[in-house]
């Protein structure tokens, strides 16, 4: 599976790409599906241009963007503990939600994980469990009481050297691999983002890419968009099947 992660906590002034309202989320929502993505992952932003959990906000984004990709396509939101401190206002924040996404994200070395991913799950709400390396992640959510209750694991090689990346993903791999069962999604970001996902393709893991997680295309082009970057690993991706399967 290739997720397209439209815009994370990018800010305009990194890329004219950086999708802000409902309907830029749309629109790159659906040029992304157009280029090969199955998946969706937004950060949801007010009109001011702030990430928020606002139930209004997360409605209306959803609301766009899934009329922009039609059925089938899942449409996901981060909870990350930036947007909201404070883990009890967070999980009244996603109780507070009159329109669902298919899954949200959570980080398991943030604080009040298990309260949000116990909100998530009440309300029937997907949950990508985000683990960085180098953080208590990893041990918070094998000792939690949602580790065998989640959609899929995301392996996030964040602020990674490049050289050491796919070492890291690879070492990060088999030891989940060992002791869960869920889905692993494994991917990286800026100068590690290519490489990761090379390892992604290598290791038949899902992944993802857009402009949360690289501005270039692997030649280092600035890209126009999250379908450039989708194309472009979709490319990755045949070609590791077609070298697997010859």
């Amino acid at each position: 599976m290739l997720q397209a992660c439209l815009n994370g906590t990018r800010r305009p002034d990194e890329s004219p790409w950086v999708a802000v309202t409902a309907e830029e989320l749309a629109a790159e929502a659906r040029r992304a599906v157009d280029a090969g993505a199955e998946d969706i992952h937004l950060h949801p932003r007010d009109h001011h241009g702030h990430e928020t959990l606002d139930a209004v906000v997360v409605r209306d984004v959803l609301q766009a963007v899934r009329e922009a990709v039609g059925p089938g396509i899942p449409v996901g939101v981060t909870t990350g503990e930036w947007i909201e401190r404070d883990p009890a206002r967070r999980a009244r924040l996603i109780e507070s939600w009159t329109t669902l996404p298919d899954h949200a994200s959570v980080n398991w070395h943030e604080d009040g994980a298990d309260l949000v991913a116990r909100t998530m799950t009440e309300r029937g709400v997907g949950i990508e469990a985000g683990l960085f390396p180098g953080t208590g992640g990893p041990h918070a959510y094998l000792s939690s009481p949602f580790a065998d209750r989640v959609l899929r694991v995301l392996i996030e090689i964040i602020r990674t050297p490049v050289a050491r990346a796919p070492e890291e993903a690879r070492g990060m791999v088999r030891r989940l691999s060992a002791v869960t069962s869920a889905p692993l999604l494994l991917h990286g970001e800026e100068d590690s983002a290519w490489t990761v996902l090379e390892t992604a393709a290598e290791l038949g893991l899902d992944t993802r890419i857009g402009i949360e997680d690289a501005l270039t295309l692997p030649d280092g082009t600035p890209a126009e968009g999250n379908a450039p970057l989708v194309a472009a690993a979709r490319e990755i991706l045949s070609r590791d099947r077609n070298r697997v399967g010859g």
